[in-house]
Formats: structure tokens, sequence, C-alpha cells
């Protein structure tokens, strides 16, 4: 039996076509099973191009997707009317625009995915911060990127999606450190874990810089996609059961 679409939605959101999906109620199979829409997955293309026609349905029918090929940076770019084509996309990990009928989408499978939008200036955007992107300041990026469009900061409005969460997130020393030489205020975004090790809070991370930069209203799904394996991707789950391939979940945000 078909299952329907799943979608996450944020209160902070409301009355704008936005949604953070899962895996439930795609058509792939084998470790990368469900609503896999990850090009570089290795999953069969027809298979993604299906999933990826269902999450539109499910957010804002008839909307033409618009995705960017996510490297990890702080980079962001603005979509005007006429979006490239998914052969072309550019590197960046953050999309923002003031245009109707399309639907920004930015893939994850453990970072964290932020969708944004100033209602009064109908100005939205999306951004893919995974702990390098958000360290490099891809929340920051996106938020100028929406004022050149003519949003305000303090009417801007946030939601953080599902990611790995905190007791999920086991990491290293140098991890810790390098995060402590950025901002030594850095530290109260991670708790100890076993010897030589510290577990990292991504969302509440991605939060602070939020805050920081005069973000209106945030919310925070809380949502782990590590511990979630019948609703959500994860990569770092994915590589700790040895799995050949990790399938990747979209968020989207579209005007209507």
């Amino acid at each position: 039996m078909a299952h329907a679409v799943e979608v996450n939605r944020a209160s902070v959101l409301d009355g704008l076509a936005h949604g953070f999906l899962g895996r439930i109620g795609g058509v792939s199979t084998g470790d990368v099973a469900g609503l896999n829409v990850g090009l570089g997955s290795g999953d069969d293309s027809a298979r993604i191009a299906e999933n990826r026609g269902r999450a539109v349905d499910a957010v804002l029918p008839g909307a033409r997707l618009v995705t960017v090929y996510q490297v990890h940076s702080p980079d962001c770019v603005t979509v005007g009317a006429e979006p490239w084509p998914e052969s072309a996309r550019p590197r960046a990990d953050a999309l923002v625009t003031d245009r109707r009928d399309l639907l920004l989408g930015i893939l994850t499978a453990d970072c964290a995915p932020v969708l944004l939008a100033d209602r009064e200036a109908g100005v939205i955007g999306a951004a893919h911060a995974g702990w390098k992107g958000a360290i490099a300041g891809v929340t920051d990026r996106t938020i100028e990127a929406m004022r050149a469009l003519g949003a305000h900061r303090g009417r801007i409005v946030a939601a953080v999606g599902p990611c790995i969460t905190q007791a999920s997130y086991e990491v290293d020393a140098g991890f810790h450190g390098r995060f402590a030489a950025a901002d030594a205020a850095n530290t109260r975004f991670f708790e100890p874990g076993r010897e030589g090790h510290w577990q990292f809070d991504l969302a509440g991370y991605v939060v602070s810089r939020l805050e920081a930069a005069g973000v209106g209203e945030i919310e925070r799904l809380r949502l782990d996609t590590y511990a979630a394996p019948r609703r959500f991707f994860s990569f770092r789950r994915s590589t700790h059961r040895g799995e050949a391939a990790y399938g990747r979940q979209i968020s989207l945000i579209g005007l209507r």
C-alpha cells in the first residue's frame, strides 16, 4: 500500500507553502527506500524524478523546483525569473527569491535545513547548514541576500528542520576545538561524551547564528534524522550500519 508523503511544517511559516519532508511516501527501494531525492545517491534516475514530483505536489503543486549543487559552503544564490536547469545548478548551499510559483529546495541527510521568509516583502530563502556551512556563515549570507530583495531582518522568520540532534552527534576534540577557536562562546553547544569526544548541538548553533543576525522569530522542529530510520535519511546512520548508499530528503518553500 502506498503511503502519502509526510510533510513536517513549522508554525512560524504558517500560510506559506513549505515543508520539511522525510523518506515516507516515495518509490525508491533498498538502502535508499522511500522519498529519496538525491541526484548523487546512486538511485535510479526515474525513481528520483518521481520522488521529486511527489515532493512538489505535496507542497506547491505545479511549481517549478529549483535546487543547487550543494558543496558545504556559505554561498547563497538568488533565483530570478528564469531559473537554471537542473543540469546547470550553481555550486552553493542556499537560495533566495521573490518570484512566485517556484519551490526552493534544500537536500539533507543529517545537516540542518533552514527555511526563511519575510511575508511582507514577499521574499523567501532556504539554506543547507551542515557544520562547515554553518560556521562559515551560510545563514548570514542567506539573510543578506534576502535583504537585497527587500526583506527586513526583524520581519524574517526562520525554521530549522529535521537534522541530527545533540544526542546522536558525537564529535572529536579537534572538532570541538575548531568551534571554540572561532568563538569561545561556542562551547555551550557541546556536552561531554565518552573520553576525548563531545556531543554537538548543530541545530542550537544554527539557531544562535539566526538570533545573532537579528531574525525576528525562530522555530526549531527538534526532529532527529539519525534516531528515526523509518522517517528520515541519515548519512551517519547509514555509515554506522555499513550501508552502500544513503538517501537525501528535501525541504521546500515557495510563494503562491
